[in-house]
């Protein structure tokens, strides 16, 4: 059995994580589930939105609370939150919003080096908000316009973070903007070439769906550690079998992580399985769970837990997340948990 360790014997690291992802703020309202049918939402999806539509949007909702938000960078925040050294790469334009995204960010301690857009472009292309609806049930469905996401590429991505980080987590969501997808090659192969390793997150199973080709190819030949949950990992596969579509996944990286919902989650590595029991909380709001998990993990991960323990930080981290509004940690889970 290979070493439980990030990077095994690599050079030292600045920084356990780096997350490469769309830098929003997010906009959490709670509705009912009448609302969702009226304005011909799917629920529990994720959908991209123009500008015009933001704005119409956000007026119609009842607005609980706005504050950074993304995948990787909820992600990066739950995992220093926990104690991991943390760097983050998004692109937000220089304005109000922006602004707050990058202050939250070094307020929790992570590195946050990306320049921002300014001028012209920054007016056009103003910082990415998400609209996240929350329905009693605590389902969440989201509705992204991407602003200055789109303008993130390759030349972006800054070769001396990447190769001083042990993992370089690259969000799903993010392959949606036109240049994301060579920006994630450019990245992967950063951190090979500097013996580190590179997990992924499908994020959505229509974001799946729309580049289910490119995402193949990358899972295959350039993710290390993949992070899906069941519905995603079977869209990427087109199978109904979770069975086969876990095996799928491991076969194409050195393991995937896939979590379950009620039923926690899976961790498949060649021919070993390590099944990991879900905490009980209340569930609030399910915002962020599945970033949660990937943070508790990863930072058990990188500091050498072994599999088991690290889906068992994953699952305590999720827990706290959707015991509250926001997918941003209220208690400090690294005291909690005694990594």
């Amino acid at each position: 059995m290979e070493k439980d360790t990030a990077d095994g014997e690599a050079a030292e690291c600045r920084f356990d994580l780096l997350g490469i992802g769309n830098a929003i703020i997010d906009v959490l309202a709670p509705v009912e589930p009448d609302f969702l049918i009226a304005q011909d939402m799917i629920p529990g999806s994720m959908m991209l939105i123009d500008a015009t539509r933001a704005e119409a949007l956000y007026d119609m909702i009842p607005r609980e609370r706005e504050m950074g938000g993304g995948s990787a960078a909820n992600t990066c925040v739950v995992a220093a939150n926990m104690g991991a050294r943390v760097a983050y790469l998004g692109k937000v334009a220089d304005d109000g919003p922006g602004r707050t995204f990058a202050a939250d960010l070094r307020d929790s301690g992570i590195h946050f080096p990306s320049s921002f857009l300014t001028g012209a472009i920054a007016r056009r292309q103003p910082t990415a908000r998400c609209l996240v609806m929350v329905t009693p049930d605590g389902q969440r469905t989201m509705n992204t316009y991407l602003g200055a996401c789109v303008s993130f590429g390759p030349e972006d991505v800054m070769a001396d973070i990447v190769a001083g980080a042990r993992v370089t987590y690259l969000e799903g969501y993010l392959f949606d903007p036109p240049h994301a997808q060579d920006a994630f090659r450019h990245a992967a192969a950063l951190a090979h070439g500097a013996g580190r390793q590179v997990a992924l997150s499908l994020s959505d199973p229509f974001c799946v769906a729309r580049h289910r080709d490119a995402f193949r190819a990358l899972v295959r030949g350039h993710v290390d550690i993949l992070f899906a949950n069941e519905e995603e990992v079977c869209s990427l596969y087109q199978t109904e079998d979770f069975a086969a579509a876990a095996a799928h996944a491991a076969a194409d990286t050195h393991f995937a992580v896939l979590t379950r919902s009620a039923q926690g989650s899976v961790i498949i590595r060649g021919d070993e399985r390590i099944d990991v029991a879900p905490v009980a909380t209340q569930v609030v709001d399910t915002t962020g769970a599945g970033d949660a998990y990937a943070a508790g993990f990863l930072a058990g991960w990188t500091s050498g837990r072994t599999l088991a323990e690290c889906g068992r930080l994953g699952s305590v981290a999720a827990s706290e997340i959707i015991s509250h509004f926001g997918a941003r940690p209220l208690l400090n889970l690294r005291q909690d948990i005694a990594l």
